[in-house]
């Protein structure tokens, strides 16, 4: 019997991670266990996947120690930085979380190169700033050199593993279709109508199901030294705000209408995230020829047979459509 290599996934119970685990799960001849690892091994989250034959182990980016421990027998790992993770004001106040993510990135890089990893996949994003800088457009710049800090930050960390050898396949990823059911879907106008105001102009935009970035990394790893060093640019469709219109119209029973913020809008909605999020959909935008064309759907499904169209999910999860309308 060939012996199975391990996988060790960092945020193993969030969204990217917790896909890649559940992949695994799935797939037995995938030729990978999985090893979960998590700050807290007790989570409700955790002992799930352990209940389903996951080994758990108790690790944070934050502290090095135990991320080489985690790695250590391992023959590959995922590794995802979470730039929205929740922070104490003494903390905020005593690191960015630009440079959280950085710090983070180098930490697994370097427990990858001293246990020897053959393949890492690490989760990334494009660097914003050269496409803003070639296209000619100013944008406020959160965390003062960024203009999209969860982007920039990722790409800038490519350099850990670069630097090091380390044997790793870049995954771009992008929106998640998961956003609809958060405050990103329609809402009501003034005259209670449904109106989709997402700010992407007239342009498309790419999108993935969260679990499918799991599905399409374990594709990756079972790929193995052929996506070593190359850069993977992932989504499940790609649609414009009448496309999206018209499928939430046809999901809804109720007319749903393309009203698209301006850039300037969507920075002035006044939550503590709106320039950076305005920002992103300014690049995904401006930049959406660039952007979508790197999202190859045919790569894609060819790495992961079972990607998912946004009508799928969208009919999966119609519940919870509404209920954020």
């Amino acid at each position: 019997m060939t012996e199975q290599k391990i996988i060790a996934v960092v945020g193993a119970t969030g969204a990217q991670g917790g896909g890649l685990v559940r992949a695994v799960l799935d797939t037995p001849d995938s030729g990978f266990t999985v090893r979960v690892l998590t700050r807290d091994d007790g989570s409700p989250q955790a002992r799930a996947l352990a209940e389903r034959g996951a080994e758990v182990v108790r690790a944070d980016l934050d502290d090095e120690a135990s991320v080489h421990r985690a790695f250590a027998g391992a023959y590959g790992a995922y590794v995802v930085t979470n730039f929205w993770a929740p922070l104490t004001p003494a903390q905020e106040a005593a690191r960015n979380r630009a440079q959280m993510e950085i710090d983070q990135a180098h930490a697994a890089a370097r427990a990858a190169k001293a246990n020897g990893l053959r393949h890492v996949v690490w989760s990334t994003l494009e660097d914003t700033r050269p496409y803003f800088a070639h296209l000619g457009r100013t944008v406020p710049t959160p965390l003062g050199a960024y203009a999209v800090p969860h982007f920039d930050a990722k790409a800038e960390a490519n350099t850990a593993f670069t630097g090091l050898g380390v044997p790793t396949t870049f995954l771009q990823s992008t929106f998640y279709y998961e956003a609809f059911a958060q405050g990103q879907g329609p809402h009501r106008d003034a005259d209670g109508q449904l109106v989709l105001t997402t700010p992407m102009a007239a342009n498309p935009l790419a999108m993935i199901a969260a679990d499918d970035i799991g599905r399409t990394a374990l594709g990756v790893l079972r790929r193995g030294v052929e996506f070593v060093g190359r850069t993977v640019s992932i989504a499940g469709e790609h649609a414009t705000g009448d496309e999206l219109a018209a499928k939430f119209t046809k999901l809804l029973g109720e007319q749903v209408t393309y009203r698209p913020q301006t850039y300037e809008q969507a920075r002035a909605a006044g939550h503590p995230i709106a320039v950076e999020v305005a920002n992103m959909f300014e690049f995904y935008s401006e930049a959406s020829a660039y952007f979508t064309g790197a999202r190859d759907l045919d790569l894609v499904r060819r790495l992961n047979p079972s990607l998912e169209p946004l009508d799928g999910w969208l009919a999966r999860h119609r519940a919870a459509i509404v209920a954020a309308v």
